[in-house]
């Protein structure tokens, strides 16, 4: 989106988008604007009617019914003005925070990992603010005092050309003054916003992690420390409005000396019969006028930078370039078998520190691989890589023998299943959730799925069933129900890969033997690639991977590298059993059933048992 490069473009991209209605608007308003004019010199042609001899006398209901028709014309082109102005900054914010998520959601995991959820959303919503608070400025505060002037300053020549260089200079400089004066506080309106954005990001954090502060009875300190940044910001916004008040304070006193002084100018005027007495009525109400708007125009102009400077800032966050995005020529991937291929693969988060050397992998068609080695080894930057949250630095990564960096990224995720380790949920009905993966699927379709899965019993257990809000990231749900609901989810998706990160390393043995024969389902007839720590789950696979420091060392049949004397794989593999028999010898680890203890043991104990007699 080009136009997010300048405060200018984006205001200009979305008036562009309604030409006709924000012209038709600046029509409405410089209408009103010149009917507030007219309006002020019918009232000086009434009192010269009214004032004058009995000839002008005759004519002066004809003049009081220009007036009054001049008042109801510009009240209804104000209110029409208003109307008009209201529904285009309605529908425009509609459609700048679509745009604003649409391209938020196109940024990598990074760029998420290091900013605030709550700061992000709290930008978008204000972006349609802002855009709404700079029309309505420009539109209803800048442009009606400018044809004010400009229509006085016309009145005034008709009068003394002298009077309406003297107001006209009065008129800009006191505005100009203003101003820049305003711009000296700048830095006040600014040190507020960043003080109420950090006092925002404050409470989400705070929100988001109610049962930490619970867990530690923490309330009273996180009052306290909230407290401080409240009170920093409520410095910060008292500073500004005190520099502001502070400058209306001086224009009023700029504003009494100036009227005073031109009355006196204009009644000698009339006294010497030089000026009639409606001249006198215009001159005082349009001289109140123009120095009254040339604070208004100055403070609007003060205010308009400021918006300025919000949305410049807000831009530099959210508009920056998106790292992955769709080639120009990118088309959809095509459906395959559900290969995968990794060639030479060179990776790492900071490029000057790869975090996979010159990788390479080739994963037949219906093959169940799993990934196993030491944290920080580059197991799970495989399936980002896969995913495409990532561009390796070096190598390409293939799904049915198709470059993913030529696909479409959409395409790429159809083809993809994924059960992560922490399976989140949106704050909707388990059926919404479970629909997620497929939107048109039919409630039967969903149903099947989480049979499936084997979460339909519990299901239909909860409160309201499948209609049962979750609560935010699924918190109503244990760790096992929200895994069981994620491997439905894949079981709706019905896609030919399915990747699995370390799905049931977080759950309790009972959950986990659960889980697992879900994952035993969705895994059948599926090219898997699962990245394991309890190496129990992946004793069945076709093939498990090695990684260490970046690079596989092992690869191969479990059983044929649990037979490898000094193996990284019976190495990991003896590390583990050992650690379960040891626990299970001083009876620090109890199965909750006869069922999970027999079903652990089995897996365990029958893959050592095999491995040590080799």
């Amino acid at each position: 989106m080009p136009f997010l490069a300048s405060p200018g473009r984006f205001l200009w991209h979305y008036v562009a988008v309604r030409p006709w209605m924000f012209l038709g608007l600046a029509t409405l308003v410089a209408a009103a604007s010149i009917g507030s004019v007219g309006v002020q010199y019918a009232m000086k042609l009434l009192v010269d009617a009214m004032t004058s001899g009995r000839e002008a006398r005759a004519h002066v209901y004809e003049v009081l019914a220009g007036f009054v028709g001049l008042v109801v014309l510009e009240s209804a082109l104000q209110r029409a003005a208003a109307l008009t102005l209201g529904h285009a900054t309605v529908v425009s914010g509609v459609g700048i925070r679509l745009d604003m998520v649409d391209y938020l959601t196109g940024h990598q995991l990074q760029f998420f990992q290091s900013q605030r959820a709550g700061s992000l959303g709290h930008r978008i919503s204000g972006l349609a603010g802002i855009f709404g608070a700079l029309i309505h400025r420009l539109l209803q505060e800048v442009t009606p005092p400018l044809i004010a002037f400009a229509g006085a300053i016309l009145i005034f020549v008709s009068i003394d050309a002298r009077m309406a260089i003297a107001l006209g200079a009065i008129f800009l400089a006191v505005t100009a003054t203003l101003v820049l004066l305003g711009l000296k506080g700048h830095i006040h309106h600014r040190e507020f916003a960043e003080r109420a954005g950090v006092v925002g990001g404050e409470l989400v954090d705070l929100i988001g992690n109610i049962w930490v502060v619970k867990a530690f009875a923490a309330r009273r300190r996180e009052l306290d420390r909230l407290r401080d940044f409240l009170h920093e910001e409520a410095a910060a916004q008292r500073r500004g409005w005190f520099f502001v008040e502070h400058m209306r304070a001086l224009h009023d006193a700029a504003l009494a000396i100036l009227v005073g002084g031109t009355l006196i100018w204009a009644i000698g005027r009339w006294s010497a019969g030089a000026i009639s007495t409606g001249d006198v009525v215009v001159i005082s109400t349009m001289t109140f006028r123009i120095l009254h708007g040339s604070r208004d125009l100055a403070m609007a102009l003060i205010d308009t930078s400021q918006q300025f400077s919000y949305l410049r800032e807000t831009l530099d966050i959210i508009g920056v370039p998106q790292a992955i995005a769709d080639a120009p020529d990118a088309v959809r991937l095509r459906p395959g078998e559900g290969s995968v291929t990794l060639r030479h693969v060179t990776f790492g988060y900071d490029p000057r520190r790869p975090v996979l050397h010159d990788l390479s992998l080739d994963v037949p068609a219906g093959q169940k691989v799993g990934i196993v080695g030491p944290s920080g080894a580059g197991k799970s930057s495989i399936l980002q890589l896969v995913q495409r949250f990532y561009d390796p630095q070096g190598g390409s990564v293939l799904v049915d023998g198709q470059p993913i960096d030529a696909v479409t990224l959409d395409s790429l995720s159809d083809a993809l299943a994924v059960v992560p380790q922490e399976v989140l949920l949106f704050h909707r009905t388990v059926m919404e959730n479970i629909r997620f993966a497929r939107p048109e699927a039919s409630d039967e379709e969903v149903h099947r799925a989480a049979e499936a899965a084997g979460c339909d019993d519990f299901i239909r257990h909860l409160p309201h069933g499948y209609d049962s809000i979750v609560g935010e990231r699924g918190t109503s749900l244990s760790g096992g129900q929200r895994q069981r609901i994620g491997i439905a989810r894949a079981f709706l998706k019905d896609a030919r890969i399915v990747l699995l990160d370390e799905a049931t390393s977080a759950l309790d043995t009972e959950s986990e033997l659960e889980v697992q024969r879900g994952l035993e389902a969705l895994m059948a007839g599926r090219t898997v690639l699962a990245v394991a720590h309890r190496l129990s789950t992946i004793a069945g696979f076709d093939r498990v991977l090695v990684v260490e420091a970046g690079r596989i060392v092992e690869d191969g049949p479990p059983q044929a590298l649990l037979a490898r004397p000094d193996g990284a794989f019976r190495a990991l593999w003896t590390r583990q059993a050992e650690g379960l028999e040891q626990s299970r010898q001083r009876g620090l680890l109890r199965f909750p059933t006869t069922a999970g203890s027999r079903l652990i043991g089995e897996r365990v104990q029958a893959a050592w048992r095999r491995a040590r007699a080799r």
